[in-house]
């Protein structure tokens, strides 16, 4: 785990309300995001991810798939252009299955508070994020697959 200064980083995004079950619904559009962005000739410039809004573990999840892309993109239906917020994240890199991500999760936001005040006001989070390092075309066993998780803290 470390804290690390970042720029704000532009994406390419859709956004929905899904409950843990039906996460597949914004998750598995990931792919259909990275094509558009290629038909369109947009580059991509990071690894997808998840940007968690709000959170109820047994309720609904508020989340966001995005790709990171370099500069404003013009989109269409469901598509938007976001951006994460500069500042300070507290991260961790986790190396196998998605399904061990709470228990990290748990780790990483403990830790994360201890180095500062998390940017979360209820269960709204200003930047919360799991990227996907790995493509899962190039290694299809997901537990081989790198996953960072980040969070911003502010700092004292």
């Amino acid at each position: 785990m470390k804290i690390e200064e970042r720029p704000e980083q532009l994406y390419v995004g859709i956004r929905g309300t899904v409950t843990m079950t039906t996460f597949a619904k914004i998750a598995d559009r990931i792919g259909e995001i990275v094509g558009w962005l290629a038909d369109k000739g947009v580059p991509i410039a990071g690894a997808p991810f998840f940007r968690y809004l709000v959170i109820d573990m047994e309720g609904e999840i508020e989340l966001e798939a995005g790709v990171p892309v370099e500069g404003l993109v013009e989109t269409e239906a469901d598509y938007f252009t976001g951006e994460l917020p500069a500042g300070h994240y507290a991260t961790l890199t986790h190396h196998g299955h998605p399904d061990q991500l709470v228990r990290k999760w748990d780790e990483l936001l403990t830790w994360a508070a201890e180095q500062g005040e998390l940017d979360v006001s209820g269960q709204r989070w200003g930047s919360r994020t799991e990227s996907y390092l790995t493509h899962p075309a190039e290694e299809p066993d997901p537990n081989n697959w790198d996953i960072e998780l980040a969070v911003r803290v502010n700092m004292p």
